[in-house]
């Protein structure tokens, strides 16, 4: 009996080595390993809205040292860490500290944008015929999904780790005529942060009522990691050979304008500040760039878009996306009056937007690739930002 024990004590130790030996062989296995042993996703409180309701932030963390904090009100991301040349992870989009400030008033800082993300012209649209009224919140047209858009609701999270990294699932039912759009509309949107610092931003949403949408992600970047400093001084690449000119309140004019020879040129890298006070009707318009550029290579599906890179830091935020669109925004409307997280406030141009779209207006204009959403058929969409040092 004791020659028995002895052999399957001996038989148990040598199974356990190979299985060891298995999953160092196996890169997915350890990787998959280094995945769980040091990859998080946290959950804290983060504050409570009038009603009681509770606010909680989740922080996912890789093995690299990222962190990205977002709270479920707005699913907004309310801090980023990115690494400079040094290797010092610093917070790179702008917020802030308190719940509070968010409520008081916020351009959207961080935040999940919809029904749908930019502006339709004259708050209305039609849909087979039948008129639809939205919110008027900026000028005479409708903005970033109205007066309480998905900015300003409570998303309902549960969190995952899987072999890609660590994920926030944010689900929200806007119900029927909510904003004065139609159908009641399913949305989920999913934050995974991946061991290789990026971050996958993947929307989906379902209709019981024919709509339209257009979701993307509103966070100010200041790759300097300083918000009292200007962005002027980071150079910005965009694959796009066109933009959308807009009209005096911002509506697109339903032109394809060509970039090349004028100061909305990015497909060679240049410095936001290069151009930005140039003599040209459309940036007086924008009090700088607010635009929509049209992006190369639509029918490639996930490709690169923009690039943005801080020569000082280091930082390089790559950004790629399966989306026609893409609006570039210059901070124009930062005017000190805003407190800064850092201490201060946030002044003119302190941080940029590169958010991934279809293009503003299209419920009104044929020309433009459709954002209607059917029954039976699912809103799929992807964009990811890439973090580097160069």
């Amino acid at each position: 009996m004791k020659t028995l024990k002895h052999f399957l004590y001996q038989f148990l130790i040598l199974a356990l080595s190979m299985s060891l030996i298995n999953c160092k062989g196996d890169p997915k296995k350890q990787s998959k390993l280094n995945m769980e042993e040091q990859s998080t996703i946290t959950k804290t409180p983060y504050g409570k809205l009038p009603d009681g309701t509770v606010i909680d932030q989740y922080t996912l963390k890789n093995t690299n040292g990222m962190t990205v904090g977002i709270i479920t009100y707005g699913g907004i991301i309310t801090s980023w860490t990115a690494p400079n040349k040094e290797g010092v992870y610093e917070d790179v989009v702008l917020g802030y500290t308190q719940l509070e400030e968010y409520l008081n008033g916020s351009p959207y800082f961080g935040a999940l944008i919809g029904r749908y993300g930019n502006r339709i012209a004259q708050a209305k649209f039609a849909l087979d015929g039948k008129e639809y009224t939205l919110a008027v919140n900026d000028g005479p047209n409708h903005l970033h999904g109205g007066l309480k858009g998905f900015d300003k609701v409570v998303w309902n999270a549960t969190q995952s780790k899987t072999d890609s990294g660590v994920s926030l699932v944010l689900r929200y039912l806007s119900a029927h005529m909510e904003e004065g759009y139609p159908g009641n509309l399913e949305t989920t949107v999913t934050y995974t942060l991946t061991p290789n610092n990026v971050l996958e931003v993947e929307y989906q949403a379902i209709t019981d009522q024919k709509t339209v949408v257009n979701l993307t992600q509103h966070s100010y970047f200041n790759l300097s990691a300083d918000f009292s400093k200007p962005i002027v001084d980071h150079q910005i690449s965009i694959d796009a050979d066109s933009y959308l000119p807009v009209d005096e309140t911002l509506i697109p004019t339903g032109e394809f304008a060509e970039v090349q020879n004028t100061p909305f040129d990015f497909r060679k890298a240049k410095t936001i500040g290069k151009d930005i006070d140039t003599d040209h009707d459309q940036l007086k318009k924008g009090l700088g760039y607010d635009h929509c550029w049209v992006l190369n290579h639509q029918n490639q599906g996930l490709r690169f878009a923009a690039s943005a890179h801080h020569k000082k830091s280091g930082r390089l935020l790559e950004v790629y996306t399966d989306e026609p669109g893409m609006q570039f925004y210059t901070g124009n409307f930062l005017d000190g009056t805003l407190p800064n997280k850092q201490g201060g406030t946030y002044a003119h141009r302190t941080g940029f937007c590169l958010e991934t779209q279809h293009y503003p207006d299209s419920p009104n204009q044929e020309n433009f690739p459709s954002v209607i959403l059917n029954p039976g058929e699912t809103y799929t969409t992807k964009t990811i930002f890439k973090f580097s040092v160069k």
